[in-house]
This record gives structure tokens, C-alpha cells and sequence, in this order.
């Protein structure tokens, strides 16, 4: 109760920072004024910083969350939807539709999203087919990862005319993002609960694949409910701010450290976390050097790359 507690004062917060800081400071007192009075003088926080906190908390949990996931289910501790291919799979069909079809409709993009990460875990999935290993699975996925991230890049540099806007969709930034990305946004809610009757069959899938599956869990079935959760929840997040990346390999293992337990307890965690993180880089970014923004995307490699080496350094 007591971690909980002191989670949920953490993200409030962030919160609360998120609104008061970047090129125009606000006091917390300024930002409640602000928020009861509701008018036309609001602009920087009602249509600016309030929506744009509330899109760092709810795709940062479902990034989190979809991290989790996927750790659970491959029994991974290195495993994440960005070292896996599944977010640069997002993001190259996403640059590939911007700079290829530049008049296709804009709601579209996070369909082609949602499937370049889910074409990105199908071609991981099947190369690791019947020669599962989790080192197999991880190296392979940081390969294909690779790949997708140089197919990418390919297509910004041979379409030098579209390449600012393609830019604006892959840096994975939150600048610009307000009310109109919400709608999109708000769909991880509803996808994220579908990740929670997974909580016991993750549990089990812990204990080792055979005793698993001996204690009735159907292995291929948890692991594309999983995994798909996960693509679809790293492609909306992709599609909203660009590819995030170590926000799904850190937030999880935050979560077993500060709340170790069932699944039950960690998924939930994980987003909470990934929210947490998402949130501080956004804030750190925006009041480093202001008016100047450091998109929330190399903050998170900043904070998220030390942590991966010593990871490894721990796994050795």
C-alpha cells in the first residue's frame, strides 16, 4: 500500500512539473488558477501542457506495459518491443507511407503503424520457429531491429524533399502533440486491460515451459495474445509521437525492483512506471536549456542506455 502510494505521488508529481515547466515557467499556484479559470488566457497549459502530460503518461504506460508483456511471455529480462523490431517495424512503414504515398489520410497512419511493428514481430517469430532460445530471440530481434532502423534511414535519405515531415513523425517527440492525437491515445486504455487475465498464465509461463504447459497453459496461444497486445500498443505509440525507445526494457525491471510480486501486480507497475519515465524525460527535455526542446526520444536513450549496459554487466 505504501509503494503504491508513494508511485502514485511520484507520477502526480511529474505531473505537476510537466505543467509548470518549460520556456514560460509557471508556479503550481499559477497552473491551478490557470486550470479553474478556463479562458481564453489558458492557452499554454489547457491546450499546451495539459494534454501533452496526459499523452506522455497513458503512451508511456502502454509502452511499459507492452515491455512487461513481452519479457513475460519470453521469459527475457532483455526483451522490448524496441529491441525486438516491433517498434522500428512501426517506424519504417510509418516513414515508408509518409515519403512514398505523401497524400494518403492521415487517420491511416496508425493502422500502417500498428502493422509494420506487427510485421516486425511475425518475421521474429518466424525465424525463431522451432529453434526457440531466449539469447536467440533477443540477438535476433536487436538484428532485425537494426535492419528496419537501416531501411529507415535509406528512405529519409533518398527522399530529401519529404524528409522534415517524415522527421516530425520519427523523432519521437511530444512537441505539437495537444487534443487532437487524444482520441487515438485514449484507445491504450482499453487495450491495456486486455493485458491483465494474461497476469496468471505469465506467472505460470515463469516457472518454465514444460511445467506451463503440464498446469494447462496453451503456450502459442498466451504468446500471440501477448505479443500482439504488445504490437498494438508500441504501434499506437509510434504512430502518436514516433519510436520511444528503453522506456519498455527499463520501466519493467523498475517495476519487479520497487513492487516484486505476481504479474498481476508488476503489469500494472510497468505502466505505471513507463508513464513515470516518459513524463521525466519530457520534463527534463523541455528544461534543460528552453526555450530549446530535446525531443523525449533522446532523452530516453540518455537515461534508458546506461541502465541496458549495466543490465548486461549484471547478467554476466
Amino acid at each position: 500500500m505504501i509503494r503504491a502510494f508513494s508511485l502514485c505521488a511520484l507520477i502526480g508529481a511529474l505531473f505537476l512539473l510537466s505543467l509548470c515547466l518549460g520556456a514560460h515557467r509557471l508556479s503550481p499556484l499559477a497552473v491551478a488558477q490557470l486550470l479553474a479559470a478556463h479562458d481564453a488566457q489558458d492557452f499554454l497549459v489547457w491546450n499546451h501542457r495539459l494534454p501533452r502530460a496526459l499523452i506522455a503518461l497513458i503512451l508511456g504506460g502502454g509502452i511499459g506495459l507492452a515491455g512487461a508483456l513481452v519479457q513475460g511471455v519470453i521469459r527475457n529480462p532483455l526483451a522490448s518491443p524496441d529491441l525486438l523490431g516491433v517498434t522500428q517495424g512501426a517506424g519504417m512503414a510509418l516513414a515508408g507511407a509518409i515519403l512514398l504515398f505523401p497524400g494518403l489520410a492521415v487517420n491511416l497512419l496508425p493502422l500502417i503503424a500498428i502493422a509494420g511493428g506487427a510485421f516486425g514481430a511475425a518475421v521474429l517469430m518466424l525465424y525463431n520457429a522451432g529453434h526457440f532460445s531466449p539469447l536467440r530471440f533477443a540477438l535476433s530481434g536487436v538484428a532485425l531491429s537494426a535492419g528496419f532502423a537501416g531501411v529507415t534511414e535509406f528512405l529519409l535519405l533518398t527522399h530529401p524533399v519529404a524528409i522534415n515531415t517524415a522527421l516530425m513523425s520519427l523523432t519521437g517527440s511530444l512537441w505539437a502533440r495537444g487534443w487532437e492525437q487524444m482520441p487515438l491515445v485514449l484507445l491504450v486504455l482499453p487495450i491495456a486491460l486486455l493485458a491483465l487475465p494474461l497476469a496468471k498464465s505469465l506467472d505460470l509461463i515463469g516457472l518454465g515451459d514444460e511445467t506451463a504447459h503440464a498446469l494447462g497453459v496453451d503456450l502459442g496461444r498466451v504468446q500471440v495474445r501477448a505479443l500482439g497486445l504488445a504490437v498494438v500498443l508500441t504501434g499506437t505509440a509510434v504512430a502518436v509521437l514516433g519510436p520511444v525507445g528503453f522506456i519498455g526494457l527499463v520501466a519493467p525491471h523498475i517495476a519487479r525492483l520497487a513492487t516484486p510480486g505476481r504479474a498481476l501486480v508488476i503489469l500494472p507497475a510497468s505502466a505505471a512506471f513507463g508513464g513515470a519515465i516518459m513524463m521525466a524525460a519530457d520534463v527534463l527535455g523541455r528544461a534543460m536549456a528552453p526555450p530549446l526542446e530535446v525531443p523525449v526520444g533522446v532523452m530516453t536513450a540518455v537515461i534508458g542506455a546506461p541502465y541496458f549496459l549495466w543490465l548486461l554487466f549484471r547478467m554476466r
